[in-house]
């Protein structure tokens, strides 16, 4: 599940060409997630490892996180 909500997520990113050259990515609705870097390819890759950076420090701390695509992860405690 976590594996498809990163791909969502990543869908949901967006690039922008920087005026002195390289790219900026950031993925609406996850305030500090965002990446830059020369190429779009390794902007892209530096995007999801931010994502999931950021994801994994969210959920270790059970801080909520947005719904995509009806996944809604929630971390819960078990008996």
């Amino acid at each position: 599940m976590v594996t498809k909500y990163l791909r969502a997520a990543m869908r949901g990113a967006k690039y922008e060409l920087l005026e002195e050259g390289g790219y900026y990515g950031s993925i609406p609705g996850f305030d500090g997630v965002w990446a830059d870097a020369a190429s779009l390819e390794d902007c892209r890759d530096e995007l999801e490892e931010v994502i999931e950076e950021w994801l994994l420090f969210r959920l270790s701390r059970q801080l909520p996180v947005p719904i995509l695509d009806g996944m809604d992860l929630v971390v819960r405690e078990v008996a």
